[in-house]
């Protein structure tokens, strides 16, 4: 077998390799910079899958780099994503290992930092983002200490405020009902979202808290 030509694609930024007029083998400017092949060179079938090996363990390690750039990601998201992206099932493996070894993959970080990026953007209750951490296949025990650190009341509050001042012309049973309501969608408890409505009713109507439980008799 020998090398007939040598394709630069620059901007695919890849190599195509022709092997005796008709294999085509293709390579990415990472892997052909190490591969030391030339026009009319003799190459062996081994060595052809020794590239071919090497071009799709950087496929999967630059995927999941290119992912990462994006967003931190779970275990199952990225392993799910590299499925997708044609990544076999052996190479997935090795690949995952090897993101876990230089933490680039930590179920636990992950958690810490979708509990904190929620907490700023969509405040929500421990209830919803367990739920929500969970389908992303992240365990109990590494999602405990991050949901640990949310101030329900404090975050109930701050989902709350906006919303209850498009709220606020309603009757008191109205607004206790939508906010409440909105509020334990959003994962809060019945006795959180039951006081940051009174508290939210209170400030909005300069009320005291007596005069708001008046209001919900």
């Amino acid at each position: 077998m020998r090398i007939t030509a040598i394709e630069h694609q620059t901007r695919k930024r890849r190599y195509e390799v022709r092997i005796d007029h008709v294999l085509l083998v293709t390579l990415s400017v990472e892997v052909f910079a190490t591969a030391n092949l030339r026009t009319g060179q003799e190459i062996t079938p081994e060595r052809v899958a020794d590239l071919e090996q090497l071009q799709a363990r950087h496929f999967a390690m630059s995927s999941a780099m290119r992912l990462l750039a994006y967003r931190q990601r779970s275990e199952k998201e990225m392993g799910t994503a590299l499925q997708r992206r044609g990544v076999k099932p052996e190479l997935l493996a090795e690949t995952m290992a090897r993101l876990r070894e230089v933490r680039l993959l930590d179920d636990g970080e992950f958690a810490r930092s979708y509990v904190d990026q929620r907490d700023r953007t969509s405040p929500r209750g421990r209830r919803l983002l367990r739920a929500e951490l969970r389908s992303k296949g992240v365990t109990p025990q590494a999602a405990d200490e991050p949901l640990a650190e949310i101030d329900e009341a404090d975050a109930a509050y701050r989902a709350a405020a906006k919303r209850a001042r498009t709220l606020s012309t309603l009757p008191y049973p109205d607004f206790q009902r939508r906010l409440g309501d909105f509020l334990l969608r959003r994962g809060f408890g019945y006795d959180t979202s039951r006081e940051t409505v009174k508290r939210l009713w209170c400030e909005l109507r300069e009320e005291s808290p007596e005069e708001a439980e008046a209001f919900s008799q």
